[in-house]
């Protein structure tokens, strides 16, 4: 074993993993500064956040060790067998689950809790890699885009009947990744559609609105006439366009948000644009709920201004004020970054976005020298799963984002995130290990 373990871990990628303890040991540095109390007795104490997390990195660490001990062909033979066991895990979650924050996303075993939407994104990403590298996969048929589509999206169906709208919306990174293997630029000019037409809904008046997309689509018939004439498919496609558009506008927006978005995720996504939630979505709060110190707005104010007293340099480690005197709300967990920001300021906060940039910018590079597809894809799930939580978390915390408890990579307190992410890595540096055993 000893000559074949030193073969093993010297083809492992040494910088992947440097940048993971890096970010590990900043993320557990940052929990204790939030938690340090000058009563402390000792750095040992049980009952704080901090040393579970020091704990569930120990945990990381052994269950990567035994990763990168196993074949490499398991994750690829087993991708689908494990993908399936996953998504049972989730049904059951849905009706099984510990209640926790209005979320039925946990499940608990005894005094033992995880969170399986977290843990999910690990199979879904071999799964999606295993079925886009197979022989018989074409990617470019409609049928096989449509079969990674379900792959990907049906966690994502599961997690949002648990009331987990932000975790949810990390399973839709996958498109970038079927769109590096082939997926026309159409689908991305229709999902950004989508998404200008969403936010135009929720800030112009709908009469207005309408107004506009029927003087558009009249635009567009003009300019379009002649070909119009000749031909049924464009017409087809225009009026069936506007008819989505409307439809879109007028009809399922306001559903959604009378009838399926909770208040204060309704709270959040208007705090994000600037503007108060009409009184048609006013929905009735639970009693004794403050309406302003519900919403986000409250969180984010908190979290600009510790980020912005930060300035230059920062206040110093563990002199945070916002941070120590528990301003900033779930600052150890989705406002993490407050701490970075309040302590070290814009120099140890760009140092950080950094470190963040390298990793995801290395595991990129890692992807496209891969001779295997099944690793290659598997390498860009990983780098669009961290883009995505990284981007997310810190967008919102500054305000830029509506505030959906999307945890920050490897620093956000939580067992089960930092497990899967550490998995994650551990099954790319195995995988990649391989790759320089070819080369050889």
């Amino acid at each position: 074993m000893s000559s074949l373990g030193k073969t093993l871990f010297s083809r492992l990628d040494g910088l992947i993993l440097l940048l993971y303890i890096m970010l590990v040991a900043i993320g557990i540095m940052a929990v204790y500064s939030v938690e340090h109390r000058t009563t402390d007795t000792s750095f040992i104490m049980m009952n704080k956040s901090y040393m579970k997390q020091l704990i569930w990195f120990g945990y990381s660490l052994l269950i990567g060790f035994f990763i990168l001990l196993t074949d490499s062909k398991f994750f690829s033979s087993f991708a689908f067998l494990i993908y399936t066991v996953c998504i049972a895990v989730l049904i059951v979650t849905i009706f099984a689950g510990v209640d926790v924050k209005g979320s039925r996303s946990w499940l608990a075993i005894g005094s033992f809790r995880f969170q399986p939407g977290e843990v999910a994104k690990i199979f879904t990403s071999l799964a999606i890699a295993k079925f886009i590298a197979l022989p018989e996969t074409n990617f470019k048929t409609l049928k096989h885009r449509l079969f990674a589509v379900a792959i990907a999206m049906a966690p994502a169906v599961l997690i949002l009947l648990q009331k987990e709208t932000g975790l949810a919306l990390v399973y839709f990174t996958f498109f970038l990744v079927m769109y590096r293997e082939g997926l026309p630029n159409a689908i991305l000019v229709v999902g950004f559609s989508l998404i200008a037409l969403g936010l135009a809904t929720l800030l112009v008046d709908r009469t207005i609105l309408f107004v506009v997309l029927t003087a558009l689509a009249a635009l567009i018939a003009w300019n379009m006439r002649y070909t119009l004439r000749r031909k049924m498919g464009p017409r087809i496609i225009l009026i069936g366009a506007y008819l989505f558009c409307i439809l879109f506008s007028q009809i399922a927006v306001p559903f959604a948000f009378k009838h399926v978005l909770q208040r204060h995720q309704i709270d959040r996504i208007y705090s994000t644009i600037g503007k108060e939630v009409p009184d048609e979505y006013d929905k009735t709060m639970v009693a004794g709920e403050d309406k302003k110190g519900n919403s986000s707005e409250y969180n984010v104010l908190q979290s600009k201004i510790a980020i912005g007293s930060g300035g230059m340099w920062g206040k110093g480690f563990l002199n945070g004020t916002s941070t120590k005197n528990q301003f900033v709300p779930e600052q150890n967990t989705d406002f993490i970054f407050c701490a970075i920001g309040e302590q070290f300021g814009f120099v140890g906060s760009a140092v950080l976005v950094l470190i963040y940039i390298s990793l995801m910018v290395r595991i990129i590079i890692v992807g496209e020298k891969q001779r295997s597809d099944f690793s290659r894809i598997y390498a860009y799930c990983v780098a669009c799963i961290l883009f995505f939580h990284f981007a997310i978390n810190i967008s919102m915390t500054i305000g830029l984002m509506p505030v959906i408890g999307i945890t920050l990579p490897f620093l956000s307190y939580g067992g089960s995130s930092l497990l899967s992410f550490s998995i994650l890595i551990f099954i790319l540096v195995r995988l990649d290990a391989d790759r320089h055993a070819l080369i050889r």
